[in-house]
């Protein structure tokens, strides 16, 4: 006598060896024997051969339709045996129940399962519902066909347009697109980004990487929603002093103007004149929920994304020739370059030029200085401010820029929508240079100040501080050893960073006497630290990658086939005038600050990718030489 029996989830037929009513010994057609228990047992027949039982069971139930079947049966529970003899119109043989057994299990849709043996058909709502799931599950199938064929033809398929962001940068694998797009992939050795720009998907590398982080960081777009128009104070007292602000050619948010005046006797009153939006923007206003939404303003080559909307902008910004709401910052300084007292004051400051690097620096430089400044307009006033800068950075004993450390500035002539067609300048200004300096040291003592004007008073602020050699923010007064200052609190920026506009919410009132808008344990400033340091981090890094993008574009642009570099750490390389850093695999063991010469080898727009090839050792070069600019000192910590 034989036995049919179900075994983890499969059937099995064996011979019985011994029969123990609540179990049972069985021999297998491999001659394995095994103990079962009498309660799983299906089945028992004579005939034919456990070995054959199956697999003609299995060669019969394929003509079993399951429709058929489902028509046949009542809605009551029923056993397979019982239904076979309906089924077949006689005494169901072996096979014949067997069949029809392994027909109801392959149909779960049609048959629900109640037990050893039993089934009920499913409710007529129910398999039309699983029917028409199948229905999508197989017309799915043949759409993910028929869009891996088209990928596969490079042509892009009719479902993908709505959903390439998705596809790109995020994708989800529960979508059709996502598994014919991953399918195509494996059969082209193309990744997605590859293959999708293969198919005409990808309007430029540069669309790509920008869309990448408007995907990421601007999910509803950069435009900015309706906002009231800023309430720019008419009531301040006006000051009587004319300012001027030093920026680059491209800087439209100009946050910092400064003045000198003679103090007979004494030396110079030294102004240090901020953009005061805090006087129009109120904490929790809509400009407010904007500009914390935002928290900085995103820079990249030829283009940038402001926190703040343009009105405010124009009616803040330190434009030239107009007297503009301002939060001041007067120095009493010697003779000596001695800061001897110090008064913030908000008030109007008629600034009176916007001076430009380009147009100043070729006056205004160490070889000018040492050789005696030409006639200019300003000459005297920049020439104190620098002794003073000087004297500021003596005592602080850290130097306000490294500097070895180089800025580029980038240049792009033609339409972004179309960067092929652009050409691209890169440019390196030397940082250290006598206006830098100038600049920095005096954002650094009105930084230091106010952040010590705001710890004395008990007003809470957001802090810059750097111990141990890390740089992160805090809520409280702590030192910054980089810049060797007991405090410094990011408040010259507030058109430009969000922090700098909380730490001015937070200076004005300190300066009316009024009640600072965020208390001690404010879970909104602390919120506000969190969010700006993540999404700062986010920024900074888009715009190293944009910047990488146009190096990458200038090398090909040039016809660069071989360039100088400098190596550095772990064989990472500086290359000559441009911001890029590349790991170079073939070159030797070589210590840091040795110049080498590299062969331009293949450019990746997609991934950034560069390959270069080491050539030779051009000099050692000093120790350390390939590390000054990797990290700034001053106001970039």
């Amino acid at each position: 006598m034989h036995v049919l029996f179900e075994e983890e989830g499969a059937f099995r037929a064996a011979t019985i060896v011994a029969d123990n009513d609540t179990s049972l010994q069985v021999e297998a057609v491999s001659g394995k024997r095994s103990k079962i228990k009498s309660a799983n047992v299906l089945l028992r027949f004579a005939d034919p051969p456990p070995g054959s039982l199956l697999d003609e069971a299995e060669s019969l139930a394929n003509g079993m339709e399951p429709d058929f079947l489902w028509e046949c049966v009542g809605e009551n529970e029923f056993s397979f045996a019982d239904f076979a003899g309906e089924y077949f119109g006689h005494q169901a043989n072996a096979v014949e129940a067997t069949a029809l057994l392994l027909a109801l299990h392959a149909a779960p849709i049609y048959f629900h399962r109640k037990g050893k043996g039993r089934f009920r058909r499913a409710p007529p709502e129910i398999l039309q519902a699983a029917l028409a799931g199948l229905e999508r599950k197989r017309q799915q199938a043949l759409a993910i066909e028929r869009m891996v064929g088209e990928l596969r033809a490079f042509t892009l398929p009719r479902e993908f347009p709505p959903l390439l962001a998705q596809l790109l940068y995020r994708p989800d694998r529960n979508r059709g697109e996502t598994r014919a797009l991953e399918l195509a992939c494996a059969e082209t050795g193309l990744s997605p980004v590859h293959l999708l720009d293969r198919c005409g998907a990808i309007r430029s590398a540069h669309d790509y990487h920008l869309q990448r982080f408007l995907f990421e960081q601007f999910p509803r777009g950069t435009a900015f929603p309706p906002t009231p128009e800023p309430a720019v104070p008419n009531d301040l007292p006006r000051a009587e002093v004319p300012a001027f602000s030093i920026d680059d050619a491209a800087t439209t948010e100009i946050d910092d103007a400064f003045s000198l005046q003679a103090l007979p006797g004494v030396g110079w009153r030294v102004g240090i004149h901020i953009a005061a939006p805090a006087l129009g923007v109120a904490p929790q206003s809509p400009l407010d929920e904007v500009a914390r939404a935002r928290l900085s303003t995103v820079y990249l080559p030829g283009s940038k994304i402001t926190m703040l909307p343009g009105t405010v902008l124009d009616a803040f910004t330190l434009s030239g020739g107009r007297d503009c709401p301002a939060l001041s910052l007067y120095l009493t300084v010697t003779e000596a370059f001695e800061i001897v007292g110090h008064e913030s004051r908000i008030e109007r400051v008629p600034v009176v030029a916007n001076l430009r690097h380009h147009d100043i620096e070729p006056l205004f430089n160490e070889q000018t200085i040492a050789a005696g400044l030409p006639d200019f307009a300003f000459r005297d006033e920049l020439l104190v401010l620098w002794r003073l800068a000087n004297a500021c950075e003596g005592r602080r004993g850290k130097p306000a820029a490294l500097q070895t450390n180089l800025d580029y500035n980038f240049r792009i002539d033609g339409d972004l929508a179309d960067p092929e067609s652009c050409r691209v300048e890169i440019a390196a200004r030397r940082r250290g240079s006598p206006l830098d300096k100038l600049v920095a040291e005096l954002m650094i003592v009105a930084n230091s100040i106010w952040g010590g004007l705001l710890a004395a008073r008990g007003v809470t602020a957001i802090y810059r501080v750097k111990t141990g050699g890390k740089v992160r923010m805090s809520t409280s007064p702590q030192p910054h050893e980089g810049l060797g200052v007991p405090q410094y609190a990011w408040s010259s920026s507030p058109l430009r960073r969000y922090v700098d506009l909380v730490n001015q919410w937070q200076l004005v009132a300190c300066v009316k006497g009024e009640t600072p808008p965020f208390a001690a344990r404010s879970e909104a400033l602390h919120a506000a630290v969190r969010d700006f340091e993540l999404t700062y981090g986010a920024y900074a890094d888009f715009q190293r990658s944009m910047e990488r993008y146009w190096c990458l574009r200038w090398l090909r642009q040039e016809a660069i086939e071989t360039i100088a570099a400098t190596i550095g750490r772990e064989n990472v390389a500086r290359l000559d005038g441009l911001p890029l850093q590349q790991r170079v695999p073939s070159a030797p063991e070589l210590k840091p600050g040795e110049r080498i010469r590299l062969a331009i080898g293949s450019i990746d727009y997609l991934t950034l990718g560069l390959g270069c090839r080491y050539l030779e050792t051009v000099s050692p070069g000093a120790a350390g030489e390939a590390d000054g600019a990797m990290e700034a000192i001053g106001t970039a910590d």
